[in-house]
């Protein structure tokens, strides 16, 4: 029969520190396997040698969720190949190759196990590695291997044709035909080439290695017991083996949380893991040996069982060392295994499916990080419990037959649970002289099913207690009854656990008012359970999470304890730094769903406590409890406003560098009606959009006016040329006097003109008019920084994107203007500068920094006239000059209509910078 086949690494193209290949050699949950060296060459290879020549019949690979081989080639040899053994004439044999998925779809967050069937002889197995997928994970461009499993079976007589022949020689000769007796299909006698599932690289690669060799053992008895016929045995050993599978993998999860938790330093955590393995094997070995399965001597631990590279088979043909297990014996009475190893109440919890399946027979299935291609099967987290009310006297029955096993669980039977330890006695002495010995017996019990009787009975026996009982006597009932109900909300088992809040809600909520017993009882009964409740709802199990969560809001809203307010002042103790994730989570989101329940006042919850816990929420390592937190505190500011801020830093933009206080401020401006920044800076981008189309449209239309003005020139010009010539030369020569308001022709209007601040001078040449825009006009400035001659009303862009020392300036965000970055925190900080409007309301001088009317007219009345800018230096130099009559139809606000009938203006707009540009001249940018 085919099984799990040990080799060793000879050799490989090379690995990353940390990770070599002779991790292959290992199978457990927490290996870490091979990686190729960073930025390697491909291909990389592996060699294998078995520990035997064999026919190789399964191989399986379990891929990296990230470092993903593009496709994985397979070669087989008999020998070593000749680069180990020189003038050795043997090579390798390719096989085939396999394609590994991407990962694309899992988000590279799952392992992909692939099995390859094959059918081929040799000893040694090379693994050829091509270029990896890319991927954002794998920054080095590396491949790599978590575990690989060979299953096969000797090859010692002959080549592959003699084998073949030789075993359907046997099957013809021993009658044996497996396709005739479908009844015979997957197992073991039935088929030779039957895989075990202990076999598969599944198993091994999610269970604990120790009990991975207990079920190995306790396999090979069952299939013993097979051969033996006695079939109760081996009923009663496949049951303890689904079992056990489960408690292998819950083994195996806790080794790799605690593992994961030492990787991050997290030592709290990683010793409550440690200690709840230990809790949890214990309790499984003692029913082990409750049942006989194993002796009652020591168990070795995982720390005293090193994990053994494959160089030996695991295959039952290999022994292997594990916790030591009976001889089986031939005398023992089969019934006492009549009943299933996890028994369970069958009307309550039916038994689940199996966990095994066949080997690979569907197509290779993905997993995050501990998913198998194996079915997962959800499942209680509970100890493996004795058989429920097994009789001790049950061992010297006769041996009872197949039908008599059957009926067995109907009838039952009367066991009692073994008696309390003098330390057990001790410590519930007050409960015993209460309730009884044999009912806390019960619930002291190491038997799950006895502690749920037992709680069941005291929740009968307390609701058939009479009204007319003494107080104290009520009294006493009660408080024995939370001290065991304290104890079982304690308990792992999932019913124990719902029992225990079933009698605490009756005890609340029906025992006490029907007595009529004070609210100090009930404040007892809540005071003594909380706290041990909020720490269920940090259980690694999410179901007894919710479980528990749930039970507390639901008894917070109990109308005998809503005005006790004590549930809220728990639910705000803040967080400690090692308390687990889930806990905090759990007590976040409690928190939360309360708040929502009960409000704010006299119900426990007041502004100042739960601000307080929020606000220190805010800085938890986890994500979701921080998250949590932003809500709880945009809804109190729902309710209360103002008074939430008193609790929160300012807002201003270092405080808005923290992305959670951002977030915080943002929902403040959604609930109170107001943009946020974002919606600001939208609307600061629409209108700079628009004020940027405005002026190409100003520009284009400026541009069809200079047009329509050289046509109308040039017209003027063909027509009234020479008359104008003689005119000129008159004035030259001084021959006539000019008239007393001379008129001036279109095409010399532009003459003797500034056209930033409209004054006309005879003056005004070539180089009179850079004489005035250097240093007279009023609309104009130099820049000190870079002495350029700019516009005063584009002298802040000009700073911050066109001077030379532009890097030297940044824009303050109240007044945006342009400020020296040195001074610009101290600018920012003081908020002494006038805020800035928005620009279609508002111009904004950059010398007074005042804000005045918008427009391009408003900028000539804001910085030439006399009540207009007070820091414009020019002012105190130049004289104002009345500016010479315009001519009908031209001016700064006049407009012809040209012979096409539009308009056509003669305003020039002001300009947004100036240059000073060879030749003397002047550019409009």
């Amino acid at each position: 029969m085919p099984h799990k086949i040990g080799f060793v690494v000879v050799s490989s193209s090379g690995h990353e520190d940390g990770f070599s290949a002779r991790e292959l050699m290992i199978h457990a949950p927490t290996v870490s396997g091979w990686r190729s060296p960073r930025f390697c060459q491909f291909p990389q290879e592996i060699v294998l040698q078995m520990v035997e020549r064999c026919r190789i019949r399964k191989l399986q690979l379990l891929a990296h969720q990230y470092m993903i081989p593009s496709k994985v080639e397979f070669y087989i040899s008999e020998s070593l190949p000749e680069y180990f053994v020189p003038y050795q004439a043997e090579r390798f044999r390719r096989l085939g190759y396999v394609s590994l998925c991407d990962n694309e779809k899992t988000g590279c967050k799952a392992r992909e196990l692939k099995s390859v069937y094959v059918d081929a002889v040799g000893q040694f197995l090379k693994l050829i590695f091509h270029e990896n997928h890319v991927n954002k994970y794998n920054i080095y461009n590396q491949v790599a291997l978590v575990a690989v499993n060979i299953i096969g079976d000797p090859a010692d007589f002959g080549d592959e044709s003699n084998i073949t022949s030789r075993e359907k020689l046997i099957d013809h000769y021993l009658g044996q035909h497996s396709s005739e007796d479908p009844a015979l299909e997957g197992t073991c006698t039935g088929k030779s080439d039957y895989i075990s599932p202990l076999d598969d690289l599944a198993f091994d690669m999610y269970q604990d290695p120790e009990v991975a060799q207990i079920i190995r053992k306790l396999d090979e008895r069952k299939r013993e017991a097979v051969q033996k016929e006695r079939y109760d045995y081996a009923k009663k050993l496949k049951q303890a083996i689904a079992d056990l599978q489960k408690v292998g993998e819950r083994l195996g999860r806790y080794e790799v949380e605690k593992r994961c938790a030492v990787e991050k330093e997290d030592y709290d955590l990683a010793k409550e893991k440690k200690q709840q393995m230990e809790q949890f094997r214990n309790q499984v070995y003692e029913q082990l040996q409750l049942h006989s399965l194993v002796d009652a001597e020591p168990m070795r631990r995982p720390s005293d069982l090193p994990l053994q590279p494959l160089t030996h088979s695991a295959s039952p043909r290999h022994k292997q060392q594990v916790p030591s297990l009976p001889p089986q014996e031939e005398s023992a009475p089969e019934s006492r295994f009549a009943e299933p190893f996890l028994q369970e109440k069958p009307p309550a919890h039916p038994p689940g499916p199996s966990q095994h399946s066949t080997a690979d027979q569907s197509p290779p299935a993905t997993d995050p990080h501990l998913k198998t291609h194996l079915q997962s099967v959800p499942y209680d987290e509970r100890p493996l419990p004795a058989t429920r009310k097994q009789p001790a006297a049950a061992a010297l029955e006769p041996e009872k037959s197949d039908s008599d096993v059957s009926e067995a669980p109907k009838r039952g039977a009367a066991g009692e649970p073994e008696p309390l330890t003098e330390k057990a006695l001790r410590e519930a002495s007050p409960a015993v002289d209460v309730l009884g010995e044999s009912l806390v017996a019960g619930a002291y019990s190491k038997t799950w099913s006895y502690r749920e009787d037992a709680l069941l009975a005291l929740y009968k026996q307390l609701m058939e207690t009479p009204a007319g009982t003494p107080k104290e006597e009520l009294k006493s009932m009660l408080r024995a009854s939370i001290f065991l109900v304290r104890r079982a909300i304690r308990d792992i088992v999932t019913p124990v656990f719902q029992a225990s809040l079933k009698l605490l809600k009756m005890i609340i909520t029906q025992y006490i008012p029907k007595h009529k017993l004070s609210k100090l009882e009930t404040a007892h009964c809540v005071e003594r359970t909380i706290p041990v409740l909020l720490t269920r709802t940090g259980d690694s199990s999410a179901r007894l999470r919710v479980i528990a969560s749930n039970f507390i809001q639901e008894m917070a809203l109990f109308k005998e304890v809503r005005s006790l307010q004590i549930i809220p002042s728990y639910l705000v103790q803040p967080l400690k730094a090692n308390c687990s994730t889930h806990l905090a989570m759990s007590q976040m989101s409690l928190l939360a769903r309360l708040l929502k329940d009960l409000g704010t006042g006299t119900t426990g919850f007041t502004i100042d406590n739960v601000m307080k816990f929020s606000v220190s929420a805010l800085e938890h390592r986890v994500y979701e409890v921080r998250e949590t937190a932003v809500r709880v505190i945009l809804d109190m500011y729902k309710q209360h406003r103002a008074f939430i801020l008193e609790y929160l830093p300012p807002d201003d933009s270092t405080t808005r560098k923290n992305v959670l206080y951002k977030t915080i401020f943002e929902g403040f401006a959604k609930i109170d009606g107001r943009p946020t920044d974002a919606e600001i800076r939208a609307q600061k981008k629409a209108a700079t959009e628009e004020a940027e189309k405005r002026k190409k449209d100003e520009i284009k239309a400026l541009q069809g006016q200079l047009a329509a003005l050289k046509d109308i020139q040039a017209e003027a010009q063909g027509k009234e040329g020479p008359s104008l010539e003689v005119e000129s030369q008159d004035t030259q020569e001084g021959k006539a006097a000019p008239p007393p308001a001379p008129e001036i022709p279109d095409n010399h209007y532009l003459d003797n003109l500034c056209i930033f601040c409209g004054e006309r001078s005879e003056s005004f040449t070539e180089e009179g008019l850079d004489l005035h825009y250097w240093k007279h006009c009023l609309m104009l400035t130099r820049c000190t920084h870079c002495k350029q001659v700019v516009e005063i009303s584009s002298l802040t862009e000009h700073l911050l994107t066109e001077c030379d020392k532009k890097d030297g300036f940044g824009k303050c965000y109240r007044c945006s203007e342009a400020i020296l970055k040195e001074e610009l925190p101290r600018h920012i900080k003081t908020k002494e500068c006038n805020p800035a409007k928005p620009e279609k309301l508002a111009n904004r001088c950059p010398l007074c920094h005042e804000n005045f009317s918008p427009g391009e007219e408003a900028w000539k009345v804001h910085l030439m006239g006399p009540a207009g800018c007070t820091m414009n230096l020019r002012k105190t130099h130049v004289l104002h000059k009345v500016p010479a009559p315009l001519p009908a139809g031209r001016g700064t606000a006049v407009t012809k209509t040209g012979t096409s009938g539009s308009k056509v203006g003669s305003k020039i707009p002001t300009p947004k910078g100036l240059n000073k540009s060879s030749g003397r001249t002047y550019t409009k940018r």
